[in-house]
């Protein structure tokens, strides 16, 4: 038996969630809100969707935008549609979660780049602003190669990547490169394997670029993880702000005391 829909206050579905300017068309932006919200467990399994009539009176948007978002996820195998009936959402497979180490860093950066396949999305030499510029220790202004990628696991997006280069280091690589192999597999062979690594992880909601590229709704949690990467001799070899599914990714720290001090590993 299907269960009742969640009540409107649970839906939180509103037209201030959605805006026209954006490059991401409207229809699937509601797609995306729709999609996160059986995510989270709004819509469990086997539950009714809102009727078209109901989602275009909650959101401001028209019948037409609405029915092509409920097609999508229908096409995504998230929910089913029933003339009679409405649209009921499907059970999920559990995705699989791929985790991190902080005592193995490497090895886990490794690990994760043969675990996942990786998509070019962009790629330029920009002048670095003074937060990259006083990450990779160079003046405001100067070059820095700036490359964003797509990591999929499997069919679904995995995590958002935005890193930025010296210019010294960009040199030795190719869009070709960037567009097939490891972050961490390019600095090596460029001469510049890292040895120290400093992260700053932190909770943050969606942007518009993010957004799209995970396939969540914009202001959807994500986990986000700031990381300057350094030679031995302390050279930053490499900035990225990195953004994860919070539900398909996980770091691992184990603390215990030795001889009175404070140990980390995993």
């Amino acid at each position: 038996m299907t269960s009742a829909s969640p009540t409107d206050a649970a839906l939180d579905l509103r037209p201030d969630l959605l805006d026209d300017r954006l490059p991401v068309p409207l229809y699937h932006q509601i797609r995306l809100l729709l999609a996160e919200r059986i995510r989270r467990g709004v819509f469990p399994a086997g539950s009714l969707l809102p009727g078209e009539h109901q989602i275009s009176e909650m959101l401001g948007a028209s019948r037409i935008t609405v029915k092509r978002a409920l097609n999508e996820l229908a096409e995504a195998g998230l929910v089913t549609r029933h003339r009679g009936r409405g649209t009921v959402v499907t059970p999920q497979v559990e995705l699989p979660v791929v985790t991190g180490s902080f005592s193995t860093l490497m090895d886990s950066l490794k690990t994760m780049g043969h675990e996942t396949q990786v998509e070019l999305l962009e790629s330029r030499v920009e002048a670095a602003d003074a937060d990259v510029a006083r990450a990779l220790a160079v003046i405001p202004g100067a070059p820095v190669q700036r490359i964003i990628r797509l990591r999929r696991l499997g069919e679904t997006p995995f995590s958002y990547l935005v890193s930025w280069l010296p210019e010294i280091v960009a040199s030795d690589c190719d869009d070709a490169a960037f567009a097939e192999q490891s972050m961490l597999d390019l600095l090596e062979r460029a001469g510049a394997t890292p040895h120290e690594a400093e992260l700053w992880i932190s909770a943050v909601g969606a942007d518009t670029s993010a957004a799209s590229a995970l396939e969540v709704a914009i202001g959807s949690p994500l986990l986000r993880i700031e990381r300057i990467m350094r030679r031995s001799d302390g050279t930053p070899v490499q900035y990225i702000h990195a953004h994860y599914h919070a539900d398909r990714f996980r770091y691992h720290l184990l603390s215990r005391r030795e001889e009175g001090n404070w140990q980390d590993g995993a």
